[in-house]
């Protein structure tokens, strides 16, 4: 699979999604993930995006700016403001 180089060049990114084979284009996506009971969301995070699914590949250095917002979540350094959300369960019979 032919990879880019992000443009600190230290990064090789697929050209193609590894899930679904589509055409990555730089842009912007979130960032989600669940800290205890509580969901932490990074938006408009630099990312190259797949065009058919939208899963995103994060550069080294976003990766790592998004690795210290996660330590600062995990230790209680993190002030945010809440966000209004639902969680909803499925339920099977």
């Amino acid at each position: 699979m032919d990879r880019l180089q992000d443009k600190e060049g230290d990064m090789m990114i697929p050209d193609r999604c590894t899930f679904c084979h589509g055409t990555l284009k730089e842009g912007k996506s979130q960032f989600i993930a669940r800290v205890g009971d509580e969901v932490i969301v990074i938006r408009d995070v630099p990312a190259f995006v797949c065009e058919q699914c939208q899963e995103a590949y994060y550069s080294a250095d976003i990766s790592e700016k998004i690795d210290e917002v996660m330590k600062d979540a995990h230790s209680g350094k993190l002030c945010a403001r809440p966000l209004a959300a639902g969680e909803i369960e499925l339920k099977v019979w």
